[in-house]
């Protein structure tokens, strides 16, 4: 775990898992002690795959520090039941394209309201923390209906000390980054708390427009949230939303700017979809976004460069037998996507960024999975990659 966070705390993550490629060759598993727990790291596109997608031998299983913050414990121990109807009602409002298409225009909306801000700025901006509050912003629109900045100011903070204790070592003693997100999430579930209760009114009333609304009608094979439930729910699906497309978005950014002859091409093909709108047209459609072709090859490219996860967590249910290796009943399994992503049988000078890799690349099953595969696919992607593709249109098109 030392190694770990050395690592990871040096600016070079990458350098823990190459560190054991160029010990033991590139074998595809690793033997490991993370995050209080014995544990091996599966870095090979079929291994992955194959914990991946079978949830009976590999249970979903995330450190202390995480299962402690993201506090509605039913969550970690849905049945499989239960966690499609879970995936179904999100995937309602962040998957289908009739319901992102209605959140198109709003979504618009922040993205150039931010960059005008940000233009008239007569000081440098702190680039993450305003790539955050941009997806705040869009998310908590539309999973809880509400935009009011001194409400997304007051959250904002508490979020980020949450995520900076998710994987920490869960010591609930002053001065440690676990109880300061302790503090952050219970300050959250009081600011959320009124919010809940006041959508709660106005539901009953017919008004049913996002998220919260949903969960609060929610009442099918025995799954009745209540308040303090939906509460908990909306804090972890907002911080795993907001933080992830804000590093994608900065990220992009970052690889822009590095290669001006990606931006300057880029550019062309956002003018080029400009040029054909029809009459007085303003506002992107998805229509526009499906043409978006070469833009769709940056995000790719700067989702695979980075992941926006550098593993996930399972833990064997049995004794299984992996390549020739017992691993016991217990033991985590942590399915390394950020190692893989950059694995050179896949993908030829993997440090390079270079978006038009796309062009002809006939990617492996399973070696391309920013967002994770089968039933624990990240139901937010698309919202996520669609908050990417407004942002950097309009950064492209006007900015530098």
């Amino acid at each position: 775990m030392i190694t770990f966070v050395k690592h990871f705390s040096s600016g070079h993550p990458d350098s823990f898992i190459n560190n054991m490629v160029s010990k033991y060759g590139r074998i595809g598993i690793y033997k490991s002690h993370l995050f209080g727990s014995p544990g091996i790291i599966v870095c090979d596109a079929d291994l992955i795959m194959s914990v991946l997608t079978d949830e009976e031998t590999y249970k979903f299983s995330y450190p202390k520090s995480t299962v402690e913050l993201l506090k509605y414990k039913r969550y970690w121990n849905f049945s499989r039941k239960e966690h499609l109807l879970f995936r179904r009602i999100i995937s309602s409002l962040t998957m289908n394209n009739n319901s992102l298409e209605n959140y198109l225009s709003s979504i618009e909306d922040v993205m150039i309201k931010s960059l005008e801000g940000f233009a008239s700025m007569n000081h440098p901006i702190e680039l993450l923390k305003d790539m955050k509050n941009i997806s705040f912003k869009v998310i908590v629109g539309i999973f809880m209906g509400s935009c009011d900045p001194q409400f997304i100011t007051k959250i904002g903070n508490s979020f980020t000390l949450m995520h900076k204790a998710l994987f920490c070592m869960p010591i609930n003693l002053p001065g440690f980054a676990f109880r300061r997100g302790l503090i952050a999430r219970e300050k959250l579930a009081k600011l959320v708390k009124p919010i809940v209760k006041e959508r709660r009114l106005m539901v009953r009333n017919g008004d049913k427009k996002n998220l919260l609304d949903i969960l609060l009608q929610v009442n099918e094979d025995g799954w009745n949230p209540d308040d303090d439930d939906i509460i908990q729910m909306l804090i972890a699906m907002v911080l795993a939303g907001h933080e992830t497309t804000a590093h994608g978005m900065m990220w992009s950014i970052i690889y822009l700017t590095q290669n001006p002859h990606i931006m300057k091409k880029a550019k062309e093909e956002q003018e080029e979809i400009i040029k054909a709108r029809q009459g007085t047209k303003k506002k992107l459609s998805f229509e526009e976004i499906k043409k978006m072709v070469y833009l769709s090859q940056i995000i790719d490219e700067t989702l695979r460069h980075i992941s926006l996860t550098f593993a996930l967590f399972r833990e064997t249910t049995r004794d299984v037998n992996i390549n020739g290796y017992i691993i016991p009943k217990g033991w985590k399994v942590l399915p390394w996507l950020k190692a893989m992503h950059k694995d050179p049988t896949h993908y030829s000078n993997p440090d390079e960024f270079n978006p038009s890799r796309w062009n002809d690349h006939n990617t492996k099953n399973g070696t391309f999975i920013p967002f994770g595969v089968g039933n624990r696919l990240c139901p937010g992607n698309n919202l996520a990659k669609i908050e990417i593709y407004v942002f950097l249109h309009h950064f492209i098109l006007n900015y530098k």
